[in-house]
């Protein structure tokens, strides 16, 4: 019990840690300004997008990005899996809130999977390129986060 009490001290540590930085981004290190740019925008946009697929804010048809084969892997119709997607794309912007080592290659590992089904669906290709390349990014927060987001012990 100890041990878990420590690591929930250490992530709000961390946390805090974050936030203040962003309050002077301009006097940090450049490698720090790029961890935590990604940091926020990563957890923002990812959370967003959840939120979205759940409540449906924007008028955005999301059911027209899903590859056939997302309907068939996923229960229900294809609005049910585009509500189990947004539920786990909040999950993810909090792995990546608290902690982005785990939190970066799993939205990695998420924008390769969206990718694959963005290029298999017709005229979509652009975006699934677009999501490789976000998912790229989400690697390279994942590393920074090594330096930036550690906790002792």
């Amino acid at each position: 019990m100890a041990a878990l009490t420590h690591a929930w001290h250490d992530m709000g540590h961390d946390f805090r840690d974050e936030l203040h930085d962003l309050g002077s981004i301009a006097r940090v290190d450049a490698a720090r300004q790029a961890f935590l740019g990604l940091w926020v925008a990563f957890f923002a946009g990812t959370l967003l997008f959840g939120l979205d697929k759940l409540i449906a804010f924007t008028d955005t048809a999301w059911t027209q990005f899903l590859a056939t084969w997302v309907d068939d892997v996923l229960p229900g119709t294809m609005a049910d899996a585009v509500m189990w997607i947004g539920a786990a794309e909040i999950v993810i912007a909090a792995l990546i809130l608290f902690v982005p080592r785990i939190g970066g290659d799993v939205l990695a590992l998420w924008m390769l999977l969206t990718a694959i089904s963005l290029f298999m669906v017709d005229g979509m290709m652009m975006l699934g390129i677009g999501a490789l390349a976000v998912g790229v990014c989400a690697v390279a927060m994942a590393r920074l986060a090594t330096k930036w987001h550690h906790t002792e012990g």
